[in-house]
């Protein structure tokens, strides 16, 4: 049966083609866009734990993606001072708005006084100076280079408002856009409010103590050690899963439809030939194994071509645009599935047709 089924798909080249693209495509939708938000959303959970504090201190509601609200007062800062164990602290205030110019559709600014927060987490200017003026931003590497940005240009915040850009700092780690946390209270009209403050322990010192004290003696906050909040950065941006879900529905419908078409046209065209192996012996079984056959490797080298495309595409989204792609097992598995399975089943009509035909009314017909 397996020379039957290669033979059939020699004998339609082109038909098997279209059949193999279709199934590719499909495979290149559930691992290319499946990569790309997974590599996106992981860089940005790195750049997160670029902090070096332990502890972050906020209100419910403030660390939402989507959100840019400014609740916490900064007076916390003294009363976690005054908490044993507590090495130092540092209000950081967080606007987000929707941007044609940023990924997943926002930009993201940092209010910070450089100096201390510099100072906890290791970072540097590699070139100009901090923040001073209200007017006054700081980027990273990346957004200098993906923006073209020189020392002293200007960039568009807050609805086109122009910010002087004075440094650049490294490693990236939050927004890679900062200004002054005095800036972003006078913008957002927030004065002496943040949207968390990063809390440094001291060297030896549990974290896990340090928040269970902070609870304790400042209640009605919320309180977050730091490796908790960059697990899964994916679950932190809203409707991702279900976009991602949709997409791979997507990519099993593409399939299916791809391999239904190309099969029925298939079989309509091999009636005689179906009639003559029926008329030999062939049983309704052997005739629906041998199109599920063909539908399978039809799944197969949709694969190997959905891979090859999917990762060769990558590779040259990564090199012109820098964009991050990450590929799990799990997707992959996903797309192995979906090609495979959608093979089958696309395949599953067009065979119960040909299993149904009468050899003796082909023989009259033909």
């Amino acid at each position: 049966m397996l020379e039957l089924v290669f033979a059939n798909l020699r004998v339609r080249p082109f038909r098997t083609f279209i059949s193999v693209v279709g199934v590719a495509i499909g495979v290149v939708l559930v691992v290319l866009f499946t990569g790309l938000a997974r590599g996106m959303t992981n860089d940005m959970a790195r750049r997160a734990s670029n902090w070096k504090a332990e502890i972050v201190f906020t209100r419910a509601g403030s660390m939402e993606f989507n959100s840019s609200n400014m609740n916490v007062s900064t007076a916390f800062g003294p009363k976690l001072m005054e908490i044993d164990g507590v090495a130092s602290v540092v209000p950081v205030g967080r606007y987000v708005t929707p941007s044609v110019k940023g990924r997943f559709g926002i930009q993201q600014i940092d209010g910070v006084d450089w100096e201390p927060f510099a100072r906890m987490n290791g970072m540097s200017i590699i070139q100009g100076h901090a923040p001073q003026a209200n007017d006054e931003v700081i980027v990273d590497e990346r957004q200098m280079r993906e923006d073209k940005i020189t020392l002293g240009d200007e960039i568009e915040i807050f609805g086109g408002k122009k910010y002087k850009v004075v440094g650049e700092f490294e490693p990236p780690s939050g927004s890679r856009i900062k200004m002054s946390l005095a800036a972003l209270q006078a913008e957002l009209e927030s004065p002496n409010k943040c949207t968390y403050i990063l809390v440094k322990t001291k060297d030896g010192i549990d974290p896990a103590q340090v928040a269970a004290q902070i609870n304790e003696k400042l209640p009605g906050n919320k309180i977050n050690l730091t490796t908790d909040l960059v697990i899964d950065a994916q679950e932190r941006i809203p409707a991702l899963n279900t976009f991602l879900r949709v997409l791979v529905g997507l990519g099993g419908f593409v399939s299916v439809i791809f391999v239904l078409l190309s099969m029925y046209t298939t079989i309509t065209e091999r009636r005689k030939e179906i009639g003559i192996l029926k008329s030999l012996g062939a049983s309704k079984s052997f005739i629906i194994s041998t199109i599920e056959g063909e539908a399978f490797l039809i799944g197969v080298l949709g694969i190997v071509v959905g891979f090859a495309v999917a990762f060769s595409t990558s590779y040259l989204i990564w090199k012109e645009f820098d964009l991050a792609f990450e590929f799990s097992t799990g997707w992959i598995l996903s797309a192995i599935l979906i090609a495979v399975g959608g093979s089958l089943v696309g395949a599953l009509y067009p065979a119960w047709r040909a299993s149904a035909i009468d050899p003796v009314e082909v023989m009259v017909n033909e």
